[in-house]
């Protein structure tokens, strides 16, 4: 069975890519730049640059594939592309491509709530793909992630390490993050399946004051956890620079991030979120 994987070499896609490699798929490795991915052969799989948006540039791409698997998303600060180039206009490019193909399976990773939040482009980009995925006569698998172990300790870690975490609200916030490997393997393992969206995240749930006091501990200093109003956040938003320099569409989801539940309804994965920071932090 041929898969394209776009968004090949971030995070996930390289956990995905190192499954399907393991589970014998026929591979087309596709991303911004080729590079060598820890751990794993080069010549097991095929390699092919990827710009998504440029529909000219993704002919071909998805011949004779049976299916394709797609992270692509604007995760950083951008001054030249938004989430509605990369996240929804991107991924429909390719879409269309994967119909001209004939490929019959189409695997999308959006964001949990991903239609819940219509002022924040990085979700509502997401979602207004989803939909064009739902009517597009492709069979379809939508994983809404409530988000990974290395994304919480990257923000985190700069916090701890001053010695002071500012978390936002008055009220407490949860979450049921997954590690990559372990959403990786559910994603190839459920990619047979026919339209369905799963909402997906580990299997322990913590408060986000939880995870400060796990990551003091674990990196030995004594806990120093403080709360800002959420408004602060719309209020940089809103300045010119942030418009201008495009941290606007970050600082939006880090807020929705940071103040909304998001609990998974479906858990998955073996690795432990609390020995994770362990391990980050020793």
């Amino acid at each position: 069975m041929k898969v394209v994987l776009a968004g090949a070499y971030g995070k996930l896609g390289s956990d995905i890519l190192k499954k399907l490699v393991s589970d014998g798929y026929d591979v087309v490795a596709a991303d911004m730049i080729d590079r060598d991915i820890p751990g794993l052969d080069n010549t097991a799989y095929a390699f092919r640059k990827l710009d998504v948006t440029k529909p000219e540039a993704l002919k071909g791409l998805c011949d004779g594939a049976d299916a394709v698997i797609t992270t692509v998303g604007l995760t950083s600060t951008s001054a030249k592309v938004t989430n509605y180039e990369i996240d929804y206009q991107g991924n429909l490019n390719l879409l269309n491509e994967a119909k001209r193909a004939g490929v019959k399976k189409f695997v999308y990773i959006s964001v949990l709530k991903a239609d819940k939040a219509p002022k924040v482009p990085m979700l509502h980009a997401k979602y207004l793909f989803e939909q064009e995925l739902k009517k597009s006569g492709i069979d379809y698998v939508i994983h809404r992630p409530t988000g990974y172990f290395y994304d919480i300790v990257k923000v985190f870690k700069p916090m701890i390490e001053k010695g002071q975490v500012t978390l936002l609200g008055k009220k407490p916030v949860h979450a049921n993050v997954i590690d990559t490997p372990d959403f990786a393997e559910f994603i190839v393992k459920t990619m047979p399946e026919k339209n369905v969206t799963y909402d997906v995240g580990g299997r322990e749930t913590w408060s986000y004051e939880d995870i400060a006091n796990m990551c003091f501990k674990a990196a030995g200093k004594t806990p120093v956890i403080k709360r800002a109003p959420a408004f602060l956040f719309d209020i940089l938003a809103a300045l010119p620079k942030n418009k201008k320099n495009g941290k606007t569409a970050i600082l939006r989801f880090s807020k929705w991030t940071l103040t909304e539940e998001m609990v998974g309804s479906t858990h998955y994965g073996e690795h432990s979120f609390k020995k994770y920071i362990e391990d980050s932090f020793r």
